[in-house]
């Protein structure tokens, strides 16, 4: 692992797993106080996830292909 956050990415992005989850859901688990563990941006900047809208259906979030190989790579680091 690189950073400390990186843990904490892999459990997020486990989290939104296979297929999309509501924006809104995943920002209600996810939201932090603490400034210095912000997951959820530090998973947006390293363009581990991807909010998709469609018309007519709630904002979506979901793994991107970089998530996935980063997620899969601490899989194999773990085990």
């Amino acid at each position: 692992m690189r950073e400390p956050v990186d843990a904490l990415l892999l459990d997020l992005l486990e989290w939104i797993g296979p297929s999309p989850r509501p924006y809104a859901e995943v920002i209600e688990a996810w939201r932090t106080s603490c400034p210095r563990l912000p997951v959820w941006e530090e998973a947006g900047d390293r363009g581990f996830v991807e909010r998709v809208h469609e018309p007519g259906s709630p904002a979506q979030v979901r793994v991107s292909a970089a998530g996935r190989r980063f997620l899969e790579a601490g899989r194999a680091a773990a085990a």
